[in-house]
């Protein structure tokens, strides 16, 4: 039998496939180290590129470990990290031009799927943005530090 107290320390399953999905966004953003970075409407490759990839790793875990402790400051780090992503793929959308996408990748890009896969990835941001603003309470844990 569960008494109450160890009902109200479990964790939602909900915060379980969200921490598994920051997990995930970790090993993706790792996974492009030293591959070129679209950033704010410019592709950096090189030693940028690999910075960015680093920089955005390091936010990506900070928020793989905070969900897992459940920290309130995480939250917020949540949504504005969501939103800085969401900004970020509609800039690139709108100053990259599929050319320049084209000669990274030697390869043909059609200009229709590339805008309905980053406004779909947008969408998708957004709606994982919701479910986290909707589920605030169980970042409960107020300590400032994950460590």
């Amino acid at each position: 039998m569960i008494c109450a107290e160890d009902n109200e320390n479990r964790r939602p399953f909900g915060l379980t496939l969200l921490t598994g999905l920051y997990l995930f966004f970790f090993l993706l953003s790792i996974s492009t180290y030293g591959n070129p970075f679209p950033f704010l409407g410019t592709i950096y490759q090189n030693a940028p590129a690999k910075m960015l990839v680093f920089f955005d790793s390091l936010i990506c875990i900070y928020l793989f470990i905070g969900i897992c402790k459940r920290q309130t400051l995480t939250w917020y780090l949540l949504l504005g990290y969501n939103l800085f992503e969401i900004i970020n793929t509609i800039v690139n959308l709108i100053y990259i031009p599929p050319q320049e996408i084209a000669k990274l990748v030697n390869a043909s890009v059609d200009q229709n799927a590339l805008t309905v896969n980053n406004i779909a990835a947008a969408l998708a941001i957004l709606l994982l943005s919701q479910f986290i603003y909707r589920n605030k309470r169980y970042f409960n844990n107020p300590d400032k530090f994950l460590f």
